[in-house]
């Protein structure tokens, strides 16, 4: 039985600041992103890492190589919103006058 899994946002509406969002930081990781479709870049970063990921079902994959693709586009993207949540505690504390 193959079941359809849709991956939402938490917050509606955010999908498309998150999709900028792994545009910005999977281009600044070197990866050919298509802005239209930033979540292909998945595929890109199976080729690269020699996990065999192609579009549509991939039963045959293991656990452990779905998650070194996912890996490091999800924690790429954590880390730069840390990043940018740092930043701006900063300028909370110290306001430009």
């Amino acid at each position: 039985m193959s079941r359809r899994r849709r991956n939402r946002a938490v917050v509606p509406g955010s999908e498309h600041g998150l999709n900028l969002l792994k545009t910005q930081v999977m281009q600044n990781q070197g990866y050919n992103v298509n802005p239209e479709r930033p979540d292909l870049v998945k595929y890109e970063v199976a080729r690269t890492l020699g996990v065999p990921l192609t579009p549509g079902y991939n039963g045959q994959l293991r656990s452990e190589d779905a998650g070194r693709v996912g890996g490091p586009i999800g924690g790429a993207m954590v880390r730069e919103l840390v990043r940018m949540a740092q930043q701006q505690l900063t300028e909370q504390r110290n306001p430009q006058r």
